[in-house]
């Protein structure tokens, strides 16, 4: 892997994270080699809260991915180039529940230095460990039109704050 991937310090991070996450998409994976899932992801974000540099995932409750979440304490982050958009929508689109993602898109699942994993294929991977985690509450939108566009089925993701370990840049 450290011939594929160079290591990057979290303050020296370039990317267009706004695209890279609303528009280009993400996969977020939990869990280990032999147990673990992954879903599309086009909310969340980066920043620096608790002086540390961390990320910020929503998960639904009813997506398989959400049971690895809670079970495992990292993450990762896989942003890929556009290419891989099929892949992507197929992975938002079929729960870990019914199929093997990987199989059947052909990413190739790895396991990062640090015990994560993540996809080969990736042009860039994060990796998270859990800080905290709390449930978007109905009562707390300021803006009550969101909670109806997004939330009619009061279905609310479960949104984690992750402290960025490591970002895997490919070379």
């Amino acid at each position: 892997m450290k011939d594929r991937f160079e290591l990057i310090k979290p303050d020296e991070f370039q990317d267009r994270i706004i695209k890279s996450i609303g528009k280009d998409w993400m996969l977020i994976t939990a869990g280990k080699m032999d147990h673990y899932n992954t879903m599309t992801a086009a909310w969340g974000g980066l920043g620096y809260l608790w002086n540390k540099p961390v990320s910020y995932i929503f998960v639904r409750p009813q997506r398989s991915t959400y049971e690895f979440t809670e079970q495992y304490d990292r993450y990762t982050l896989s942003f890929f180039d556009e290419s891989f958009r099929d892949k992507l929508m197929y992975c938002g689109r079929h729960s870990g529940r019914d199929v093997n993602k990987a199989k059947e898109t052909g990413l190739t699942a790895i396991e990062t230095a640090n015990q994560n994993i993540a996809f080969e294929e990736a042009r860039l991977i994060i990796e998270c460990r859990k800080l905290y985690a709390d449930d978007i509450k109905q009562d707390k939108f300021i803006d009550p039109l969101v909670d109806l566009k997004m939330y009619p089925e009061n279905d609310y993701h479960r949104m984690y704050i992750g402290e960025i370990q490591s970002i895997l840049e490919r070379k």
